[in-house]
Order: C-alpha cells, then sequence, then structure tokens
C-alpha cells in the first residue's frame, strides 16, 4: 500500500482453501478463490497466507505440514488459472546435483514434473513432493527463483518445472540426488513361502512407517531368505521394535539395523528410451571402490544403497561420467 498499490490480505480459509481435518498435516481437497478473483479484478494484489487452511467439515483452522506454503501456493495458481506459479527461495533454481558437494554443478533451464518429483523424493531439497505433484495434476508450470534477485521476466531466470513435451532436448541424465536420512534393516533366516513378505510391510504400514529400498535374497540355509529394507532414521528404533514384537509371527532368526548408509540416485526422462545406463553407473562406483548395498529401479531413476561415508565420492563420480558438468 505504501508503494502506491492496493494490497487485500487474506487467510488460508478466507481464500478458499478447503482441507482435509488431519491437523499439521492435512491435505487440500479444494479451493474456491472467489475472493481472490475478485480481489484481481479490482486491480488489487491478492496476499493470501499459505500453510493453511479450513477444514471442510469441522470449519477449524488447519496446518498443511511440510512443504505446505509451497502447495498452497501451487494449489491457488490452479484454482485461478494461473499461466505459472513462481516460488522464490533460498536456491536460484535446480541444479544437477548439490553444489557444496559438487562445484561443477550446472542450473537446469527445465526439469520436468517427473524429474523433479523423483528429485524431491530422494532428497533433493528445493521444493516439497506435495508441492510438484499438484502442479503435475494441474499441469503448473512453476518456476523456482532465488529469493535475492529481482522479481522480473529476465532471461535465464530460474528453473521451470513444467511437462516433458516442453523440455526440447531430452538428456538421458538430468541430475544426481542423495539423502543421508536412511536406516538399512537386514532379517535374516526368513522362511521363504508366500505372506511373509506381507506380514512384515503389513506391520511397518499399521505403524505408519514408510519403507522405500527393499532387496531379497535366499540364505545358505535351504527354504530360508534374507531380506534387507530402508526406513527414514528417525523410524528405525521403531521399526526394530515392530520387527522384534512381530518376530513369532514372521518367523526371522535375527535382525540388524545400520544407519551409516546413504542412498545416491540418478535420475532423468532419457532413461526411457537409453540403455547403458545404469552399467555405466556401476562402473563409476566400481572404479572409486564403492560397493553397492541394495538397488531399486524405475523407468526414470536408479537409486544405490552405500556406505555413506562415501557419499559426496559417489554423487562426484556419477555427476562426471554422465557429463553433468557440461550442459
Amino acid at each position: 500500500n505504501d508503494l502506491g498499490f492496493e494490497a487485500r490480505s487474506y487467510t488460508g480459509s478466507q481464500a478458499g482453501l478447503i482441507t482435509d481435518s488431519t491437523h499439521g498435516k492435512a491435505r487440500i481437497i479444494d479451493v474456491t478463490p472467489g475472493r481472490i478473483q475478485s480481489a484481481i479484478a479490482d486491480g488489487a494484489i491478492a496476499i493470501v497466507a499459505g500453510f493453511q487452511g479450513v477444514a471442510q467439515d469441522t470449519k477449524d483452522i488447519t496446518t498443511l505440514g511440510r512443504g505446505g506454503s509451497d502447495t498452497s501456493a501451487v494449489a491457488v495458481a490452479a484454482a485461478i488459472g494461473a499461466d505459472r506459479c513462481d516460488i522464490y527461495t533460498d536456491v536460484d533454481g535446480v541444479y544437477t546435483t548439490d553444489p557444496r558437494i559438487e562445484a561443477k554443478a550446472r542450473k537446469l533451464s527445465k526439469v520436468s514434473y517427473e524429474e523433479m518429483l523423483e528429485m524431491a523424493s530422494l532428497g533433493a531439497k528445493v521444493l516439497q513432493t506435495r508441492s510438484v505433484e499438484l502442479a503435475m495434476a494441474y499441469h503448473v508450470p512453476v518456476r523456482v527463483l532465488s529469493s535475492f534477485v529481482e522479481p522480473g521476466e529476465a532471461p535465464g531466470q530460474g528453473t521451470i518445472v513444467c511437462d516433458e513435451e516442453e523440455i526440447m532436448e531430452k538428456r538421458i541424465v538430468s541430475g544426481v540426488a542423495y539423502s543421508r536420512d536412511e536406516a538399512k534393516i537386514s532379517l535374516f533366516g526368513l522362511p521363504d513361502h508366500p505372506g511373509v513378505s506381507s506380514e512384515i510391510f503389513g506391520a511397518l504400514a499399521e505403524a505408519n512407517v514408510n519403507v522405500d529400498m527393499i532387496a531379497q535374497s535366499h540364505a545358505r540355509t535351504a527354504g530360508t531368505a534374507n531380506m534387507e529394507f530402508t526406513v527414514g532414521k528417525r523410524d528405525a528404533a521403531q521399526a526394530v521394535e515392530i520387527m522384534r514384537a512381530n518376530q513369532a509371527t514372521i518367523g526371522f532368526e535375527d535382525l540388524a539395523v545400520d544407519e551409516d548408509v546413504a542412498k545416491v540416485s540418478v535420475i532423468g526422462v532419457g532413461m526411457r528410451s537409453h540403455t547403458g545406463v545404469a552399467a555405466a553407473m556401476f562402473k563409476a562406483l566400481k572404479e572409486k571402490g564403492v560397493n553397492i548395498q541394495v538397488i531399486t529401479t524405475s523407468e526414470i531413476k536408479i537409486s544405490v544403497l552405500i556406505e555413506a561415508a562415501y557419499t559426496e565420492l559417489a554423487v562426484r563420480a556419477l555427476h562426471a561420467v554422465y557429463g553433468l558438468d557440461q550442459l
């Protein structure tokens, strides 16, 4: 207002952000942006409090939990049919990897929703997965910019997160992500028959423990198997407790937990149409003497679990082998 513009402020409730009633981590059900649209139509600037909404059934004020500000921004952008949602944060875009680990990391001008979703879930902290999921569902382009640059349309500013079709040159690998928030739980001497996995992961699911990587192998004793899976470090103690409590039902012989591990991943939509990505990854890690403990893959990502001490070495080796420092 002091600058000569009319501004109108709204709480999440006034802005029409309707959520479920899960306090502390509510999910957005709908946005009714009537008041925001009226303000814009009047030539005013609408200022909306992020991170909050109103419960559909109880009408209580709710908060959206981790990533709530980005999520509410994308939800409002989708509801009013905005051309784009600009998110100002503490970095000036999405990089090929963490610049604090690899000085040769390059800022990407564009990245697909799917790649950003994988990067966010695999350790990159630029955007939260919820906001990217929402942007992808409603096809809202999101531009990530630094809070310390002047707003505007200067060429090369930030990174645009958009549909894959809008990216002219699809790189085989777009980025290398890592996460040190991992704990590996190993179960030895499992009975090798149908239903064992269901008992293990059913018990963890009931306690809301999220499981990430899973690997199973035959044990030396006939009719038994060994299984390894990862959970977040803060869930490790609870996961071990649950396994111990269900040991008789599941029937495993012994258990071990290792929190000195890290997950390193390579991500890229180009993997769908190119071969040899995994081979290049494994060769690069072998040459650096990095041992792989668990491997998981999807169409556009390969993740490996390694000893935590080798995290930075692995990130730099993979960044170089895919030529990401030459973008």
